[in-house]
């Protein structure tokens, strides 16, 4: 029976299908592509999708210029900088930058957005496809300090708007051929975690040799 998703209808096309069709694949993605008008109703971030983003500090926004060639660009910030506003909503402040403007540009033609979420320690990755408003400071200036707000404090940065994405499909996809990297942050705590055993043990020899040098002081003394 076919059940088709959101992210089938947006991503397999007629020319996917048969490229599926040649190597078989089809077998595993006919029942995800759109029916006629039936595109599958929006899809919802589910809690481990919704935790991932959450504690991203990177990542790809993809956007379509008017000429129709697609545009990539990174975003970066501490963890929390990226929002999940509700099950189907995701925001993020617009940082000041090198004044290209090409994706609020593109956005400004076409609200279209690809995002793509990668966590390199679990070989994680998600793929979201939405629609992007941009809220202006001067329209929100509450909405653009929410966006600067994490748990380790406010983002210290120029921010004159924000995007707030409505979520239209997502997929987990495979791991295959994600490297497994470690931020440096992650790697300090994975070695303090580690070290923490040995340093008791050393604190401990140091208390037992301070005190055998007292004792050995003491019969001296006698």
């Amino acid at each position: 029976m076919n059940n088709p998703t959101r992210y089938g209808a947006i991503a397999f096309s007629e020319a996917s299908a048969q490229r599926q069709s040649a190597t078989g694949s089809i077998n595993w993605y006919r029942d995800q592509m759109a029916v006629g008008d039936n595109t599958g109703e929006p899809e919802e971030l589910d809690g481990p999708t919704a935790a991932l983003i959450r504690s991203t500090d990177s990542l790809f926004i993809a956007t379509v210029t008017p000429s129709g060639w697609p545009y990539l660009q990174h975003r970066g910030g501490p963890p929390g900088f990226v929002k999940v506003l509700d099950s189907w909503t995701i925001a993020l402040g617009d940082y000041s930058g090198n004044q290209q403007f090409v994706t609020l540009g593109n956005l400004d033609h076409d609200d279209r957005v690809a995002l793509f979420f990668i966590d390199y320690p679990t070989r994680t990755r998600v793929k979201v496809f939405g629609r992007a408003e941009i809220i202006e400071r001067a329209d929100d200036p509450g909405f653009i300090e929410q966006m600067l707000t994490t748990d380790e404090g406010v983002i210290r940065t120029r921010c004159d708007r924000a995007f707030r994405i409505r979520v239209e499909a997502l997929d987990r996809n495979c791991i295959k051929n994600i490297p497994v990297k470690y931020s440096s942050e992650r790697m300090a705590e994975s070695l303090r975690l580690a070290r923490a055993p040995l340093t008791e043990e050393i604190e401990q020899l140091r208390r037992r040799n301070q005190e055998l040098e007292d004792e050995i002081a003491r019969l001296r003394e006698q």
